[in-house]
């Protein structure tokens, strides 16, 4: 583990001099100047996109509830056919127009900074419990090879880790993570398909592991049915509206290459899958949750049972690595938020290039620490780690219309637009909230019970607000402002 984290972080350095940029320039610190190609791109958007959430979360899900974890498969194919069709449109017109962030756009097309101000905020604040699970599994790997635990020394490593990445994302920008993720990729390929062919053979085959499971957990209930459904839908809506997805999408460097790689990219949705079921593997091979970590722990320690020390190593480095990689590019995209849509905006008008990229950079590492401080002082949030990329989902999603309908439209109203987007916030943190920041929420009207994704039930809202009141705007003639982008510039290649 020591020697594979040496190697990345000698890569994270290095890679400042790959494609050499102005590094204090914003768009080539942050964005690697728009200059990766299909494979860089590829790598990149996996790294972003398959996560600690995907190593750990998921497969703990799926050991401790069972069935419903599998909601991951379907929603990461259902993202991509949305990928194909509405972002080569953002690509374009940020090409054009010089966009950075999504709120670049918003500000551009609707002539609001108050909207682009709400969009950048919730791309800030649903980031960041991302960012806290991408820590938990960092954790949870530093735990199982012995040097986790309680206190300051426990949390010590973590705080490590998290330095280093600190520094090479301050000085290599998007290079670093773009470049490590092909090391985390490979890594994770070996390691997956090394476990889903070993651990089932030591465990007498996928028959017996199938016939472990209660049936309960193997199948959905009926009254799973909503919760399935809308989390799988609500995910899929809202995984590239988060900052470090549309921050890889803007690295590319044609819209040709968003549509290879919307076509190539469910590759990842079959490894997945095969990651899920790691966690009836740890249920069939009697593995008990941690005291400190619940089901998380579910996966290292199948692993210690099932592998060689050398091999676990390997595993384990795989593990963190993958979480390391979006926590930078999360990192780095919240940081572009902020200077662009909050600190030029509203702080620094006159800012030159220089200040604007180092403001970014100073951003990235007050992100970072946040997160780690979200995740030191909140012990207890370690055993549902899904739950926070869940609750970043409740926030994200109800930026869905200003983003996405107003790449194909401008009929939707600005206010409205603000105005459904603070109903759905309110809407969905007050039933996470109600919940414990769960992710369901058991709505109950008259005779009618639906327990289903709060997400999905806040976009709900938002959408009917926004819809109501564009017609009520547009129909009373209330300012919509200008316009700075046109019909060509939503299909330009360059």
């Amino acid at each position: 583990m020591i020697a594979l984290f040496a190697l990345v972080t000698g890569i994270g350095f290095f890679s400042a001099r790959w494609r050499r940029g102005d590094m204090n320039l914003l768009h080539e610190w942050g964005l690697a100047g728009g200059r990766f190609g299909t494979v860089v791109t590829w790598f990149l958007l996996g790294g972003d996109l398959y996560t600690a959430y995907t190593f750990i979360a998921v497969p703990a899900l799926v050991f401790s509830a069972g069935a419903i974890g599998f909601f991951a498969v379907p929603y990461t194919i259902l993202v991509y056919p949305l990928v194909f069709l509405i972002m080569p449109r953002l690509w374009s017109v940020s090409k054009v127009h010089g966009y950075v962030t999504p709120a670049d756009f918003v500000r551009g097309r609707y002539d609001s900074s108050t909207l682009a101000l709400a969009v950048a905020a919730s791309g800030i604040l649903a980031t960041m419990p991302y960012i806290a699970l991408q820590l938990v599994g960092i954790q949870v790997v530093l735990a199982a090879v012995g040097i986790g635990g309680t206190g300051f020394a426990g949390d010590l490593p973590l705080i490590i880790a998290f330095v280093i990445l600190a520094a090479y994302t301050y000085s290599s920008g998007l290079r670093a993570p773009a470049m490590i993720a092909l090391v985390k990729d490979a890594l994770i390929f070996i390691v997956v398909i090394a476990a889903v062919m070993i651990i089932p053979a030591k465990l007498g085959g996928y028959g017996h592991i199938f016939s472990a499971i209660p049936k309960q957990k193997l199948l959905l209930a009926p009254a799973q049915y909503g919760s399935y459904a809308t989390l799988a839908l609500g995910s899929a809506l809202a995984l590239f509206l988060y900052p470090h997805s549309i921050t890889g999408v803007l690295s590319s460097n044609s819209r040709g290459v968003i549509k290879r790689n919307a076509a190539f990219l469910p590759a990842y949705s079959i490894l997945l899958g095969l990651i899920a079921l790691l966690g009836f593997m740890a249920f069939a091979a009697g593995i008990k949750p941690d005291p400190v970590y619940g089901a998380q722990y579910a996966v290292p320690a199948l692993f210690k049972m099932m592998f060689p020390s050398w091999f676990v190593g390997i595993a384990f480095s795989a593990i963190a690595i993958g979480a390391l990689v979006p926590a930078a590019i999360m990192s780095i995209a919240t940081a572009n938020l902020f200077t662009r849509n909050i600190y030029r905006e509203y702080f620094r008008p006159d800012a030159t290039p220089h200040q604007e990229a180092r403001m970014a950079k100073v951003s990235s590492l007050v992100v970072k620490f946040g997160a780690l401080a979200f995740i030191l002082l909140l012990q207890n949030a370690r055993q549902e780690a899904i739950d926070f990329q869940l609750l970043g989902g409740v926030w994200i999603l109800q930026t869905f219309p200003t983003i996405v309908f107003g790449l194909y439209t401008r009929w939707f109203h600005r206010w409205a637009l603000l105005t459904g987007w603070a109903v759905g916030m309110v809407i969905g943190t007050a039933m996470a909230a109600s919940q414990h920041f769960t992710a369901i929420f058991p709505l109950q009207v008259g005779g009618f019970h639906l327990a289903a994704y709060s997400a999905f039930y806040a976009f709900i809202a938002n959408l009917i607000v926004t819809c109501t009141l564009s017609a009520v705007f547009n129909a009373t003639g209330v300012g919509r402002g200008n316009d700075q982008t046109r019909a060509a510039d939503y299909t330009a290649d360059s």
